[in-house]
């Protein structure tokens, strides 16, 4: 409950990370607040890309409610079983922070790329990239931003605005990443269910073949205890299984319940 809790609060900090995002992207195309530039397209070309506005602003709104979603307790179940649901849910979740790091780090990179760049604007010479050749070292010394003729204030501009949208991105890295810890150490830390169908009809269910697949995985991953419990006539489960990783042993179970007996199958192993 408290995974849950934070994770539905990491999503919707991503929501105004993402509403500002789009705001500081926009005014990059109105240097000193004048929209000439853009229309005569007289601005550098990193805000071309669109990081803040599409990747770091709406796709990344996109995924924030995808996310919020599925942290919700009333989402649709994606099969009969509650833990199959939790499975789905969790994987879909890791899923999309995942594409939440892609969006906000393509922002970061193109936004530290239009930083080092420099403004395009007219010098002496014309206009031009004037700074593209300083390695960003007009960054700390501002005498040299006279350089620029117009627009006015134009250094000033791209520089307080890309800080901004590297700050904006790299919290987003940051959330979606510490979502994506919290999802695999809630799938791949704690206890799980191997459930194991049995197509045969009431009074032939046995839970020999669930011991002897368990115990087997148990010898060779040096699994200390296990509590088995049956649901006839169709269901098997072993339950209260402390492992990592888990998925070995559902894949031994299956292989040794083929060679075994044809009428057992795994259905899935996920964490209660």
């Amino acid at each position: 409950m408290g995974s849950r809790k934070c994770g539905s609060c990491l999503s919707s900090l991503l929501i105004p990370l993402a509403l500002w995002s789009i705001i500081v992207n926009i005014l990059l195309y109105f240097p000193n607040g004048q929209a000439s530039y853009a229309s005569s397209n007289k601005l550098t070309n990193y805000v071309w890309y669109f990081e803040g506005i599409c990747f770091s602003g709406i796709m990344m709104l996109v995924v924030a409610a995808v996310l919020l979603v599925l942290e919700n307790d009333n989402n649709y179940k994606c099969c009969q079983s509650e833990n199959c649901s939790k499975k789905y849910m969790t994987v879909l979740s890791m899923i999309f922070s995942a594409l939440g790091i892609a969006f906000s780090g393509y922002c970061l990179v193109i936004s530290a790329l239009g930083l080092l760049q420099g403004p395009y604007c007219r010098t002496l010479d014309g206009w031009e990239y004037a700074f593209e050749g300083t390695a960003g070292r007009f960054l700390t010394d501002s005498r040299e931003w006279i350089q620029c003729l117009e627009p006015a204030h134009v250094v000033e501009w791209n520089i307080i605005l890309f800080s901004i949208l590297i700050a904006l991105s790299g919290l987003q890295v940051i959330v979606c990443l510490i979502r994506v810890v919290i999802q695999l150490s809630k799938s791949l830390c704690g206890t799980y269910s191997v459930i194991i169908q049995v197509p045969d009809p009431p009074g032939t269910c046995t839970s020999s073949f669930v011991q002897d697949s368990m115990c087997l995985a148990g010898r060779l991953f040096g699994i200390a205890s296990f509590s088995f419990h049956s649901y006839c006539p169709h269901l098997y489960s072993a339950s209260n299984i402390s492992i990592f990783p888990y998925i070995p042993v559902c894949l031994l179970a299956c292989l040794n319940g083929l060679n075994q007996r044809n009428n057992y199958k795994i259905i899935f192993c996920v964490p209660w």
